[in-house]
């Protein structure tokens, strides 16, 4: 959806977009709350899918449209710190009122924040784009969109930044029910995955502003070599088990298990890779824009998102039931050996993580070579 949306916040501006945005995200989710029912589950998705596509675009257009050259980095770096500032306390909120009241109160809560941004949009949010720059036609629009979509550069980018998020949504995909089923009930996944958005809070600006001087397509494949090794570091957490058992001491303070702790590890490997890539991904997308395409560009950036969650989500699927299936799919004289394999799931991943760095590097040479030919230098 984000290219989509993100054009026709181009052409009605982005005020009235992102007031479309909070309205079909506070609508949608309070429907999910409010009528938790078949036949209003998936309008209500849908809403707040819209919704979220909105937010996507528009807030990556809007830095893109109050930064320069000089200051973009830095402008998605503070962005991407607030984004996950979110992330963090949302997955805080999330797990007490999901113990203390129901999954129904989740969607409540997100309705009433969504509200509160609705509201505060509305009294303070100005934009900085001038009147003659808003408002495209159609025609203008369809345009745009096929130039961006016939831009092999952009397009291969996406593809190859796909295979960094696939390991990315794993947080989500594969480690839930792999730490619970490993580990036991008794494990908190939600406070694992808060890793990765503290991890990110503390380190982006300070990593962008680190790789100042460094192209983004440079930044971007640092990050990308980090990622294979988080990779690695969740799949020892099972070796290291099987070595020292089923507890581990720091200083005599407290005890964790193993593959906790290894997960941990490989979240907090995953936040520094982010740190490197995200940022710089958007600056290189923004950069390509022209002016008043800033939405549609920034949007068309987003499709990351939906090819690593289609591709990864369902390999996470085929791969946990090979290695780590559901124990109540299990006979039970087999439970014991059902998963002295699980961690072979984190070295597919780590394979797809190193797969994708070597096709930034190749993509970087052939950038360079590219734009020397074309530029004659």
């Amino acid at each position: 959806m984000p290219p989509f949306t993100g054009a026709l916040a181009d052409t009605i501006g982005f005020r009235k977009a992102i007031l479309l945005a909070f309205s079909l995200l506070c609508i949608g989710y309070f429907t999910l709350g409010f009528l938790p029912y078949k036949a209003t589950v998936i309008p209500g998705l849908v809403l707040a899918m819209i919704g979220g596509s909105f937010i996507k675009s528009i807030i990556t257009g809007t830095v893109a449209k109050n930064t320069n050259e000089e200051t973009r980095a830095r402008g998605y770096s503070i962005f991407y710190g607030m984004v996950n500032i979110g992330s963090f306390l949302g997955k805080t909120f999330a797990y007490p009122l999901r113990l203390q009241w129901g999954v129904e109160s989740i969607n409540y809560y997100s309705a009433g924040l969504s509200l509160i941004a609705l509201i505060t949009v509305f009294f303070f949010y100005r934009s900085t784009v001038q009147k003659d720059e808003q408002g495209k036609s159609f025609t203008e629009v369809w345009h745009a969109f096929v130039k961006v979509i016939t831009n092999v550069r952009l397009v291969l980018l996406i593809i190859i930044i796909t295979g960094f998020w696939i390991i990315q949504q794993q947080m989500y995909a594969t480690m839930p029910k792999y730490v619970l089923r490993l580990v036991g009930e008794g494990a908190s996944p939600e406070w694992i995955a808060n890793v990765n958005p503290f991890v990110v809070v503390i380190s982006v600006v300070f990593i962008t502003q680190l790789m100042k001087n460094a192209k983004a397509i440079t930044s971007m494949a640092v990050g990308m070599f980090i990622m294979p090794f988080s990779a690695v570091a969740m799949a020892s957490g099972s070796v290291m088990q099987h070595s020292i058992g089923n507890s581990i001491s720091f200083f005599g303070l407290f005890t964790a298990h193993p593959i906790t702790v290894m997960m941990i590890a490989g979240i907090v490997l995953q936040g520094l890779a982010e740190c490197f890539i995200s940022p710089r991904y958007f600056e290189f997308f923004s950069l390509q824009a022209p002016k008043g395409e800033e939405g549609l560009y920034l949007g068309f950036g987003h499709l990351h998102s939906f090819l690593a969650s289609l591709l990864g989500f369902g390999l996470s699927g085929y791969l946990l039931t090979i290695y780590c299936p559901d124990p109540n799919t299990v006979a039970q004289e087999l439970l014991p050996t059902a998963y002295e394999k699980a961690h072979y799931i984190w070295y597919y991943f780590a394979a797809i993580g190193f797969m994708a760095g070597v096709a930034l590097i190749i993509f970087q040479k052939v950038v360079k070579r590219n734009d020397r030919e074309i530029h004659g230098v």
